[in-house]
């Protein structure tokens, strides 16, 4: 598999303690939605016993012009790098890896289950759909602690005017800690949750992303339910 080299264009918040940094797609680079990439920082001013390398989503959809990837920012050198990277920086770009990616059966809903930083692959994946104007009924549940934390949340609000078949339930888990007034959902995606939304739940596929503890969460909920294991496709993201 070859390296790609795609160079830094853009960088910016989009909640808080998350950034999105957006890259020139290099040429011959192709990805389906819902799949990820190992980014290596070449030759960068400082580094740690974590390296140089990190496994991203591309959280852009596959339509649109530029590779885009979004993370929480912590205290480590590669995130630091990241932070102050100078705008024309190229990266080194390995993938696309991965199978977190939309089943061709119409006829079966896709649940996608988010927590946190998990939104990026379902963000490139919910963007496709409208644009392609896909089939596929889409149910996302979207979970946060605070509505300042949820990465991409107002985009993901306005695509349920562009695609009568998405459904975005959003939900926060510590809402009265936020500065901002919220009218969704609240508290952890549980069982009853589901069912409320999607009704019979043995019926669609399951796709989750997010931090280990609420992915396994997500797994047992399902598990419990009677939700047949070949229908969970779960993609764990830690260290963000």
């Amino acid at each position: 598999m070859p390296h790609y080299y795609a160079t830094l264009n853009k960088r910016e918040a989009i909640a808080e303690g998350t950034f999105a940094f957006y890259f020139d797609k290099p040429a011959g680079f192709t990805f389906k939605a819902g799949q990820f990439v190992e980014l290596t920082l070449t030759n960068p001013p400082e580094t740690d016993s974590e390296g140089n390398s990190r496994a991203f989503s591309i959280a852009s959809a596959p339509s649109e012009p530029h590779l885009m990837f979004a993370t929480r920012m912590r205290e480590t050198a590669f995130k630091r790098v990241m932070r102050t990277l100078p705008l024309g920086t190229n990266v080194q770009i390995d993938g696309p890896f991965g199978n977190l990616i939309l089943h061709n059966n119409t006829a079966r809903a896709a649940v996608l289950l988010a927590g946190g930083i998990g939104i990026t692959p379902f963000r490139s994946i919910v963007v496709r759909a409208a644009k392609e104007q896909l089939p596929h009924r889409l149910f996302l549940f979207y979970s946060n602690r605070r509505p300042e934390d949820a990465a991409f949340l107002g985009e993901l609000q306005a695509l349920r005017a562009e695609n009568a078949n998405y459904t975005l339930v959003d939900t926060m888990t510590e809402v009265k800690r936020g500065s901002n007034s919220w009218k969704g959902e609240n508290g952890r995606i549980s069982k009853e949750m589901l069912i409320r939304h999607l009704g019979d739940l043995k019926g669609p596929l399951y796709y989750l992303a997010g931090p280990p503890g609420m992915v396994g969460a997500m797994q047992h909920v399902l598990d419990t339910a009677g939700v047949n294991s070949d229908d969970i496709r779960p993609e764990e993201f830690a260290g963000y």
